[in-house]
């Protein structure tokens, strides 16, 4: 296990290195330059602001700059926000998002997997149909949909909730359910899909002839080995939700990642950009090596041995 751990961290940052240099490269192509909005700087100040962060040297030698400073932790400064450290931008900015994700993840997953759960076992009866449909409403409609009619119902009509802005736990139920919908259904219809196969399956059959009970079979045998397709899909999602949800968290005021990352494109912010990006990566790359451990939880019998199965 150790060795396996250790050969995939060695990938890990090999594909973060390629990441970084593929961003910093694509910045370059992007037309404009992080000046292109200071209409009132002349030519000699916008000179200045060039050397100041060394846009005016050659692309090479900013691009060895750049992994020096990656190598050191550093990502650089912002062009446009008053000067700050890209990483003090993206920590200041990160907790709503993972607040936000966390939740939506959490309560979505637990409660698609609840539905799908009970679609299986009463397959083809009333409680399937209404799990079925809850779970193609929620993939078949954008979130913003939700959004805006959680804001409608919920904090206009109601006002049990606030409309949007961001302070206390109040602030996050409406952005979570919002959020949440889609991995509800995701997580729904996997396990429907994946239960009804495995409770069909001759070990199954085995069990209940051996006279253990409906609810051991279901949750130790059946449950157990229908997580793992959902473990694969559920993983790149929760690095979407964690980093934020732009449309989300625009419509609620939330001061996100998402938010930050988008206004960053517009306005040509390069170190910004390459951070954020570099942000998505790691959390990504770690998610994917958390789900191959968990996988070897939740079955035994798969073995992680010097990067086989």
């Amino acid at each position: 296990m150790v060795r396996y751990i250790m050969r995939r961290v060695f990938y890990m940052l090999i594909t973060l290195f390629i990441i970084a240099t593929f961003s910093f490269f694509l910045m370059k192509l992007m037309p404009g330059s992080p000046l292109s909005a200071e209409d009132k700087l002349s030519e000699e100040q916008k000179q200045i602001v060039l050397e100041k962060y060394g846009l005016d040297e050659p692309v090479p030698v900013q691009y060895i700059k750049y992994l020096g400073g990656l190598v050191q932790g550093d990502l650089g400064i912002s062009f446009h926000f008053d000067n700050t450290p890209v990483s003090k931008i993206l920590m200041d900015r990160l907790g709503p998002s993972l607040q936000l994700g966390a939740q939506s993840l959490i309560f979505g997953s637990l409660l698609g997997i609840l539905l799908g759960l009970v679609a299986a076992v009463f397959h083809n009866g009333a409680l399937d149909y209404t799990s079925t449909i809850v779970a193609v409403l929620g993939t078949s409609i954008p979130s913003f949909v939700f959004a805006g009619l959680l804001q409608w119902v919920f904090a206009v009509e109601l006002g049990w909730f606030p409309v949007a802005l961001w302070g206390s736990f109040e602030h996050t139920v409406l952005p979570t359910i919002a959020l949440m919908i889609y991995p509800m259904a995701t997580a729904a219809r996997f396990t429907r899909t994946e239960m009804i196969e495995v409770m069909g399956s001759n070990y199954i059959t085995t069990a209940r002839a051996k006279g253990l009970k409906e609810s051991e079979i279901v949750f130790k045998h059946g449950l157990r080995n229908s997580l793992i397709p959902l473990i694969t899909v559920m993983g790149p999602m929760a690095v979407g939700l964690m980093t934020g949800t732009l449309v989300i968290e625009q419509i609620f005021a939330v001061p996100g990642i998402g938010e930050q990352f988008v206004t960053s494109i517009m306005i040509n912010d390069y170190p910004t950009i390459m951070g954020t990006t570099l942000l998505f990566s790691i959390m990504f790359v770690v998610i994917i090596l958390i789900i191959d451990l968990l996988y070897v939880v939740i079955d035994p019998r798969i073995r992680l041995t010097g990067g086989e199965s």
